[in-house]
């Protein structure tokens, strides 16, 4: 298997709504984002499986040493994994560095250190290294020219995890984590103890109502960034966008039930509404 047919194997068996974006790519490009997907995927599936921290920080630092490698000019310095061997193809031709993919290790890390979130500010600071870092390195492979671009990006990446998380609640805490911000659960009257036993009232609602406003009010304000000179190019993002807002329109008709299943969109209507999109333009 070629690290690219690696790749592209994590981002099938994900069935993650990244992939249905990815569809309508040219090749290289293609190629280049699902490198990037597959990376953000297995630095994330470290803290999800590992139970000790110490193997996941461990591990963590080995994958550091991987972006390294991408990089290093020193002569029989080369990365190891299919995933780095793949982001080394393309890294130069789609400016992607070491900083960034460094940053999303940093959000990583964060889940180590943190299950619980004070208020947003500190929320917003995860959000950034873990979705708004990845919509940076995407829009360079996507391309783009007008500078607001990257205020784009950032905000749609922060839009596309507060939708995760807003997914996740039930998920999240069955692992003991709560991404919700602890100051707005005591605003709107919602215990961990809610959270942790899956309790929903009225309170919860109306807390679950003000997160989706918020993650759709970054949708709105990345649509106003993006310019039309860079809309075709971006078509990849504005494809996952849609997909990603009828998911909180799903979530909403379903009652806000997000602590007992998790809501989800079929493989068929993902596939329907990037094809919608794509033909939108």
């Amino acid at each position: 298997m070629t690290p690219d047919q690696y790749c592209q194997q994590k981002a099938v068996q994900s069935g993650s709504s990244f992939y249905y974006s990815f569809l309508y790519l040219p090749l290289e490009k293609r190629r280049a984002i699902t490198a990037l997907y597959a990376f953000c995927r297995e630095v994330d599936d470290v803290v999800d499986e590992c139970t000790d921290p110490a193997v996941a920080t461990a591990k963590l630092a080995w994958w550091r040493q991987e972006v390294a490698s991408i990089f290093s000019k020193e002569r029989g310095i080369n990365p190891s994994h299919p995933v780095t061997k793949a982001l080394a193809g393309v890294a130069q031709s789609f400016n992607l560095t070491a900083e960034r993919l460094n940053e999303i290790i940093d959000g990583m890390e964060m889940d180590l250190n943190y299950n619980r979130y004070a208020d947003f500010e500190t929320l917003r600071r995860y959000c950034y290294h873990v979705a708004s870092v990845v919509g940076l390195c995407s829009v360079e492979i996507f391309g783009y020219r007008n500078a607001n671009t990257l205020k784009y990006a950032q905000d749609l990446g922060l839009a596309f995890q507060l939708t995760n998380i807003i997914r996740d609640v039930g998920e999240d805490a069955r692992r003991d984590r709560i991404y919700l911000p602890q100051d707005e659960l005591v605003r709107f009257g919602v215990s961990e103890e809610d959270i942790l036993q899956s309790r929903e009232s009225d309170n919860f609602r109306r807390l679950m109502e003000f997160q989706i406003e918020r993650a759709e009010s970054y949708y709105d304000s990345a649509s106003a960034a993006l310019s039309a000179e860079d809309r075709k190019n971006q078509l990849s993002s504005i494809i996952m966008a849609a997909i990603y807002r009828t998911l909180l329109q799903e979530i909403k008709s379903d009652g806000y039930h997000v602590m007992q299943h998790r809501v989800s969109l079929t493989p068929v209507r993902k596939l329907w509404l990037a094809w919608k999109t794509w033909i939108k333009g």
